[in-house]
């Protein structure tokens, strides 16, 4: 954007043309719909000049442009298009006032040095200012105080993002909170079932009746079946990680728990046996094989109905 300034001193040469330019502009600052004291305006006039004219812009003294108005910013030319060589130019300078009353604004004369060598002066009509004061109150001769804002009772459509927002956070911190228990629980061992543990002990333990898994080639499967089960009962019903124990590191641990006296020995005995047959490669005899899997049963019935009647009780 081109602009050219220069005080009307400038010119040594007489400038006997006069041209009548159009109205000028008063331009608000602020946003608002009414002109208050002490607002700012943009006052100016637009223009068309050849490229290459200089142009000369009023004085005015100590920035005064009439009684009640002045400037507080220089003079600033814009060139707003530029057609074929032909300027379409505008000039503003900043005004204020701080008296209440109506105004005419002087006119705005422009004094051009055309690139020919010609001169002329160009001369808008001043535009009228109308400057009000805040409102007074006549019986007490108060200015009035700024009004606060307006309250208005609260909608459902408004409350509703916030209570939405609460209900998220709400659900996310029972997700963390039920995420980190199934992860501790499946660092300890702990199984996470969707099903009670009894019933799924049960439900595996059933799958080794028969005897077809006495004979020695599938006795070390028929072993680690049940004491595998019992394993994954024992870290539900007594909350300790049996799976990753060995059998002495079991048995140590259960002395801590409320683990019925009667089954401490044949249980035992049962991951004692399991671990040599599959460690070792024993065969045990049908009469211990035909005990095994009933123990076990045993075991997960009686452990779960005192269960019950500690609860009911």
């Amino acid at each position: 954007m081109r602009k050219t300034i220069i005080s009307a001193l400038a010119f040594l040469v007489a400038l006997p043309a006069f041209a009548q330019g159009e109205e000028t502009f008063l331009r608000q600052l602020q946003k608002r719909d009414s002109v208050l004291i002490a607002d700012q305006l943009s006052y100016g006039a637009a223009f068309a000049a050849p490229e290459g004219t200089v142009v000369a812009l009023p004085e005015y003294k100590d920035n005064v442009l009439m009684q009640g108005v002045e400037s507080v910013s220089a003079w600033t030319i814009d060139t707003l298009k530029n057609k074929a060589g032909n300027l379409e130019m505008e000039a503003a300078i900043t005004i204020t006032s701080f008296d209440e009353g109506e105004y005419l604004l002087p006119d705005i004369r422009i004094a051009r040095l055309l690139p020919g060598g010609d001169t002329d002066t160009l001369v808008f009509k001043g535009s009228k200012l109308s400057v009000k004061t805040m409102p007074v109150d006549t019986a007490t001769f108060q200015v009035h105080d700024i009004r606060g804002q307006i309250g208005y009772p609260l909608t459902f459509a408004e409350i509703l993002p916030y209570l939405l927002a609460v209900l998220a956070l709400v659900l996310m911190a029972l997700g963390t909170y039920y995420g980190i228990r199934y992860f501790r629980n499946k660092k300890n061992g702990v199984p996470v079932a969707p099903e009670p543990a009894h019933i799924v002990a049960l439900r595996k333990l059933d799958k080794l009746r028969g005897n077809k898994y006495w004979v020695p080639e599938k006795q070390k499967a028929y072993y680690s079946g049940i004491t595998d089960t019992l394993r994954e009962y024992i870290a539900s019903r007594y909350q300790f990680g049996a799976m990753e124990m060995t059998t002495a590191e079991i048995f140590k641990a259960i002395k801590e728990t409320e683990f019925p006296q009667e089954y401490k020995e044949p249980l035992k005995e049962l991951f004692e046996t399991s671990d040599f047959v599959k460690f070792a490669k024993m065969t045990v005899d049908d009469d211990y094989n035909a005990k095994a899997l009933p123990l076990a049963v045993r075991f997960v019935t009686d452990t779960y109905q005192e269960e019950i009647e500690n609860n009911v009780l």
